[in-house]
């Protein structure tokens, strides 16, 4: 392609001085020509052909000078919804030829692969490696390379990390194809993962990014707003790709209103700034494209810099020094967070006894139970969040109510599955600011398995994930590695299933969450303790204290019940014949045979755990005593508080 007019359009784009315009919106102008949003718009590449290059040649007649390849989704994992993924190599290909297409019939139109995140989080906040995710982009983009792809535009990505794999997978597909990466900001101008625009642009500049900018998500203003922040720190050309404004309900549609005059004026504001590839995103049409180009031909705009990055010379070529990073802070020691804490750091055995929350508003009950568990010696209640999806007072306020009034601690479950990253993250830096310091973090029940099946999950991220975002709260980071000041000062816990189906499986994710930063793991009820037992020995040298789950059986029907119905329990077959013998006989003699199961099992695993914990079965705390029976000494010696120890700063 060298001396061709491609070739010379590639060498527009990468010329620092050269203004360069994409086109539009592809899903906007597909829903408008009767697409519904519930297809898959990637799949028209095969289904309807003439609808794509019918867009591609309304944009080329606007005036772009870059058509993006119908494929923002068309990776492996977003087109197993639709039983597709086999086919994602064909649909890239596909995307890119019908793109290719329509250029030749242009003015030296260029073709950029369209890729779009994955929609599942990465390492270290999700179950998907760095390396998979590579190789996902990986296959799409060899279909586009093979579609006659000139480029690649990496766009609407919310995660850095994320990021940085899409651009390391283009490297390696073709190192020769300029690649165009494009983060999404929202309304407060940081990324979903609370990325700076100045993050941004020294992030992507360090990934090898030829074109670095942002698109999607806000309109024109907010995305102005960010370029300014950005172009005083990169030497990368940048890139603006706004929405026609923020959408709108109107009759039941979201409409997006900005006119093209408004986007026109915007794009030409938007080059003063210093972005000098342009086009539009989410709600543009050619008509936005035609504004733009005749906007913002006339200009030659110069590229200021500002003070905001110091200016150095290194031989003949200016350099822009990024500013220093503020080093991170150390956490505080295990010991001296919390009592739980101290026992763990020294080795000493720990007593918890789960409660379950109220269900409506009178805690008296249970505060009640919680001081008798207290006065029996017990180290901690634990307090679950939602478990199977129940609608309970929630985790932090029960664990705060118990603390204040009873004043013994809890280890507060905490699941993914109700709220979002932003949410978890509040909630998190609440629970700190009041003094809660034990956590037990879980993905959490699906709803369906309660009693409000259509309620909306949202796991965001999985207890991997959430593991890592309180070790990084408490090295003094929020996720998206802003410091928030003093660190909290968690004890991270996690959960852990002993005999579970796939045990490679399950030794794999513990081995992540240790990794990701967890000091102590509490398991699922043990009621054979030869498993545990293989667990421990599998994971000897690499893993965190254990806390053995202990639950005492009440009826036959509890233990069939948690054998058939409670995801990650194994009850074996002996103990089930044990309970139905127990339970003919009365209802006495099977919950005196569930802890005496119960008590075995403690005993047996007392010396190969650092701690365990009890359920008290129904609220009843008296079992769960029972069960405990001397292994636990009347707490008789008043508490004090642990002495605070400030952190100190990592060089």
């Amino acid at each position: 392609m060298t001396g061709s007019p491609r070739a010379a359009a590639l060498a527009r784009l990468l010329d620092p001085d050269s203004l360069v315009l994409f086109d539009g919106a592809m899903g906007t102008m597909l829903y408008s020509k009767g697409v519904f949003i519930n297809q898959c718009y990637d799949e028209l590449n095969l289904r309807s052909p003439d609808l794509i290059r019918e867009v591609h040649r309304g944009y080329v007649k606007a005036g772009a000078e870059v058509l993006e390849t119908n494929s923002f989704g068309a990776n492996r994992v977003k087109l197993a919804q639709f039983g597709m993924s086999a086919q994602t190599r064909e649909l890239n290909r596909r995307a890119a030829e019908l793109a290719r297409e329509a250029a030749d019939e242009g003015h030296d139109v260029l073709v950029a692969g369209a890729v779009g995140p994955l929609g599942v989080r990465l390492e270290p906040y999700g179950p998907t490696s760095v390396a998979e995710a590579r190789e996902i982009f990986r296959e799409q983009m060899e279909g586009l390379r093979e579609g006659g792809a000139d480029l690649f535009i990496l766009e609407t990505f919310g995660d850095l990390h994320e990021i940085e794999q899409a651009i390391a997978a283009a490297r390696e597909v073709d190192a020769s194809m300029p690649v165009v990466a494009q983060m999404t900001i929202g309304v407060d101008g940081l990324t979903p993962y609370g990325a700076t625009p100045e993050d941004v642009a020294r992030a992507l500049e360090r990934f090898g990014a030829d074109v670095l900018g942002l698109n999607c998500s806000v309109g024109p203003q907010t995305i102005l707003e960010a370029i300014e922040r950005m172009a005083p720190l990169t030497t990368r050309k940048i890139s603006a790709q706004p929405n026609a404004g923020m959408p709108r309900d109107v009759g039941g549609r979201s409409m997006y209103m900005a006119s093209p005059e408004y986007t026109a004026s915007y794009a030409r504001h938007l080059v003063h700034a210093g972005a000098k590839v342009l086009g539009g995103c989410c709600g543009t049409t050619p008509e936005h494209i035609h504004a733009m180009s005749e906007g913002i031909r006339p200009l030659s705009p110069r590229f200021a810099r500002t003070a905001a990055a110091t200016a150095v010379t290194v031989g003949a070529v200016p350099v822009l020094r990024e500013r220093r990073r503020e080093p991170e802070v150390a956490a505080y020691p295990l010991e001296t967070r919390s009592r739980w804490g101290a026992k763990l750091a020294a080795g000493t055995f720990v007593s918890s006894v789960e409660i379950v929350p109220p269900r409506g508003v009178d805690a008296s009950r249970m505060l009640g139970d919680v001081m008798r568990l207290k006065v029996a010696g017990v180290d901690a209640v634990n307090v679950p969040d939602g478990p199977r999806a129940q609608s309970r007072m929630g985790a932090l306020l029960t664990s705060l109510l118990i603390e204040q009034q009873v004043g013994i601690e809890t280890v507060t479950h905490y699941a993914c599955r109700d709220r979002n990253l932003l949410g978890m993250l509040s909630d998190l830096l609440g629970a700190a600011a009041v003094g809660l310091r034990n956590l037990l973090l879980i993905t959490g029940d699906p709803p369906k398995m309660g009693p409000y099946p259509s309620a909306t999950a949202v796991f965001d991220i999985d207890s991997i994930g959430l593991t890592n975002l309180v070790h990084n709260l408490n090295h003094g980071r929020d996720p998206g590695d802003n410091p928030i000041g003093a660190p909290t000062r968690f004890v991270v816990g996690v959960g852990v299933n002993p005999a579970p189906i796939d045990l490679e499986h399950e030794l794999k994710r513990f081995a992540w969450k240790v990794e990701a930063g967890a000091e102590f793991a509490v398991t699922q009820p043990v009621f054979d303790a030869s498993q545990l037992e293989h667990f421990l020995r599998r994971t000897e040298g690499a893993r965190v204290p254990i806390v053995a789950g202990i639950w005492p059986l009440v009826s036959v029907r509890n233990a069939e019940f948690l054998a058939n119905e409670v995801p990650g329990v194994s009850v074996p077959d002996a103990v089930i014949t044990r309970m139905r013998k127990a339970s003919d006989r009365s209802k006495e003699h099977a919950i005196a045979e569930g802890i005496a199961i119960a008590r075995e099992m403690l005993e047996r695993v007392q010396g190969a755990v650092q701690g365990v914990q009890v359920s008290a079965p129904f609220g009843k705390v008296e079992l769960a005593l029972e069960v405990f029976g001397d292994a636990i000494a009347p707490d008789t010696v008043p508490r004090t508080p642990l002495p605070s120890a400030a952190p100190s700063v990592a060089s």
